[in-house]
């Protein structure tokens, strides 16, 4: 791996298909943060903890943040997307395929967002660098059963933990807080929403930047026909880069998601926010710290839907749940088989 930036620069001057694959990761990177981060403050604005303005600089300080911090302390998740699948071939080839991959997981969540969905971009991550590796080697050997096991097993933990967590703490709060006048109560909880929106943000850069920095070294090693090692060290600039682009793609927004979220799927009063906010982090946090790849927006969505439905199945609107279940679902076919077409496509250019 190159470690300083003047060596990383030489290689990608020498090698266009480095480059390719590179600039193809720093797209997908900031895609994540023009549709993925303002999942994290989406509740804020529907509830009137913050404007959407406030909203969205807060997603960018955290995720900044988030990066940065979770970085320097472990690169495991980093590494679930270096052995997610095994790239063989020659280098022009397993470039080429990356860069199919990555571009897959560029479209994917990029049309999704236009439209509103809030789909996982850590899965069309996963799904479109398997489906380029399934391409390259014609069969699923590539593919990393337990890998694929350790990122499925991280869905079903986090939304579980965002949905139940987000309905009860939903339901204390309705039992503890009964004789409370609501309306002197709503400033506590909006103040205590924005410290969970804060959290959910920073534990996105977290999770996502370093997805994308493990993408990156995943290029280098095949640049160089080296084989990844059990473990990596990160590289500073590496860990600046994708800060700093995170950060930018967030700037640029993602309202379409965030009226989806925060406005469309459930009708929530500030404590209904402050119970989403903080089971999503509280989920977030513990797969973090345990080293699980896992969906931002899933888990915030899950938490969404959780403090809706403590109000009764009435208070979730169902068709935007419905649409939201079936862009999760058509996420790991549907951006595997993109990534897939592109590769061939990528080879035979």
């Amino acid at each position: 791996m190159a470690h300083s930036l003047i060596d990383f620069w030489n290689l990608l001057r020498g090698s266009p298909a480095l480059a390719a694959a590179v600039l193809a990761v720093v797209a997908a990177m900031f895609v994540n943060g023009w549709t993925d981060a303002p999942n994290a403050v989406a509740s804020c604005p529907a509830t009137r903890a913050l404007s959407p303005k406030q909203a969205l600089g807060l997603a960018v300080v955290m995720n900044f943040f988030g990066v940065l911090a979770m970085s320097f302390v472990s690169s495991t998740i980093a590494m679930s997307v270096i052995r997610i699948a095994d790239f063989g071939g020659n280098t022009a080839e397993t470039l080429s395929a990356l860069a199919a991959g990555m571009t897959a997981a560029v479209l994917w969540p990029a049309a999704a967002g236009l439209i509103g969905l809030p789909v996982s971009k850590s899965h069309a991550l996963f799904s479109g660098i398997t489906g380029a590796a399934v391409a390259l080697e014609g069969n699923f050997t590539a593919v990393s059963g337990g890998e694929w096991g350790r990122l499925l097993a991280g869905m079903l933990l986090s939304v579980a933990v965002g949905f139940g967590g987000s309905y009860l703490i939903a339901r204390v709060t309705e039992i503890c807080c009964r004789r409370v006048d609501r309306l002197a109560s709503a400033s506590f909880f909006r103040g205590a929403q924005i410290c969970g929106s804060a959290a959910i943000a920073f534990l996105h850069g977290a999770q996502d930047g370093q997805k994308y920095m493990g993408a990156v070294m995943l290029a280098v090693f095949l640049s160089q026909g080296t084989v990844p090692p059990e473990r990596a060290t990160l590289p500073v600039w590496l860990i600046i880069l994708t800060s700093l682009v995170i950060a930018a793609g967030t700037s640029f927004g993602g309202w379409r998601i965030v009226r989806s979220l925060g406005f469309q799927l459930a009708r929530m009063e500030p404590y209904h926010g402050f119970a989403a906010d903080t089971a999503a982090a509280l989920s977030l946090l513990f797969s973090t710290l345990a080293g699980y790849p896992v969906s931002t927006t899933h888990t915030k969505t899950a938490a969404i839907m959780g403090a809706g439905l403590s109000r009764g199945v009435l208070a979730l609107n169902w068709r935007v749940v419905l649409r939201i279940l079936s862009a999760w679902l058509l996420t790991f076919p549907g951006c595997g088989l993109v990534g897939f077409v592109l590769a061939l496509v990528f080879r035979m250019i």
